[in-house]
């Protein structure tokens, strides 16, 4: 197998904190070092990142912080030219300046990697070019997109992405599965902050734990409003960095899934943290939304639940012997579709095909 060298620019993958994006990197760029790539990671030097770094120096691919985008023209031209890939994230700042550089400058092919398709998609029909503009999304020669469906063809069609493909979020096995542990908490839910999620938040965890005080819950995450009146019942975290997460998530009966409304909007958006749950083999409580069948089975290897009298019926009723095997059957999916690893392969096919392009007919690979 050929291997290649990439470049990915991101939002961080040194920090965790407050953000979704570094573990999704730290576990693709594992698995491409493991499938014998080489990567470069270029991450902005920004201060709420320095203060909170929980993997400095990833052992599995070059890390490298910049002050400015003058700082990444000067210090990283050569790289990002030479490479045969160079991904840009979502959220990156100057994101838009950065990826005009990159296809200006780029020899091989480029990437945009939003692993926040349907806020993207919001931010573009109210022109807003945070990190990306319509102007860009033709340049690159690819566009992989945490949301999948008609996300896809939207993406083609209306935006001119000359290929939309699918890169979900993924989980990496080998941090996340199950330990034998005393349940702390019957519900428990890890997740930034965030407004739209707070209403679904409040319905299937606060009201249920308000309704039910021999419950215990747990709510962990950052930049929560002080405000917020939790019941006595709900033990509140603000930060657990990822080498905790599969401690807290197998401290728990059942975790929650909330997903944003922009995500539910879109259809086919699982979170990184549906995965990580499910591969510790805990039984999952989700919202519903559009495509979730395709990632689970409801009923079989997830619970949906859409008010707090549903919610509180899973958690006071739902049989034991059900509820371990839910679990179960959940961390078999993911093992089998939704591993770093398989993420990683996708990603290898992706560049394979765009690659084989340049090459001359004698070179393509069958």
């Amino acid at each position: 197998m050929k291997t290649h060298t990439f470049v990915f620019l991101g939002l961080s993958i040194t920090s965790s904190w407050g953000n979704g994006h570094a573990t999704t990197y730290r576990g693709l760029l594992k698995r491409l070092a493991q499938r014998g790539h080489r990567a470069l990671f270029l991450e902005r030097d920004l201060w709420f990142y320095a203060d909170n770094r929980d993997l400095p120096d990833p052992p599995f691919c070059r890390t490298e912080l910049y002050k400015s985008l003058d700082d990444l023209r000067a210090r990283f031209g050569g790289a990002v030219r030479d490479a045969d890939m160079v991904v840009v994230g979502s959220y990156v700042p100057d994101g838009v300046a950065v990826g005009a550089w990159v296809t200006e400058t780029a020899r091989g092919k480029t990437a945009f990697y939003d692993i926040d398709t349907p806020v993207t998609l919001k931010k573009l029909e109210r022109g807003d070019a945070e990190y990306l503009s319509p102007g860009l999304i033709p340049r690159y020669d690819l566009y992989l997109s945490f949301t999948g469906g008609p996300t896809l063809d939207l993406l083609e069609r209306r935006y001119g992405a000359k290929r939309a493909r699918p890169l979900y979020c993924s989980v990496d096995p080998d941090e996340y599965f199950p330990e034998r542990a005393a349940a702390r908490w019957d519900l428990g839910y890890l997740g930034t902050y965030s407004a739209d999620r707070q209403p679904t938040l409040d319905r299937l965890l606060v009201e249920p734990a308000r309704r039910w005080a021999q419950g215990r819950f747990a709510v962990a995450g950052p930049q929560y409003p002080a405000d917020i009146a939790w019941p006595a019942n709900i033990d509140r975290t603000d930060h657990i960095p990822p080498g905790e997460h599969r401690g807290f998530y197998n401290a728990q009966r059942f975790t929650l899934n909330v997903t944003r409304q922009d995500m539910i909007a879109a259809g086919y958006s699982p979170s990184v943290r549906l995965f990580e749950a499910a591969a510790c083999g805990v039984p999952v409580i989700s919202d519903d939304w559009p495509g979730l069948e395709a990632f689970f089975e409801p009923g079989k290897e997830i619970l949906v639940a859409r008010s707090s009298e549903e919610a509180l019926r899973l958690l006071r009723e739902f049989p034991e012997r059900e509820r371990i095997a839910i679990g179960q059957r959940a961390r078999e999916r993911v093992l089998a579709r939704h591993t770093a690893a398989h993420r990683a392969e996708a990603l290898e096919r992706y560049a394979r095909e765009l690659l084989d392009e340049r090459a001359p007919p004698g070179d393509r690979r069958q």
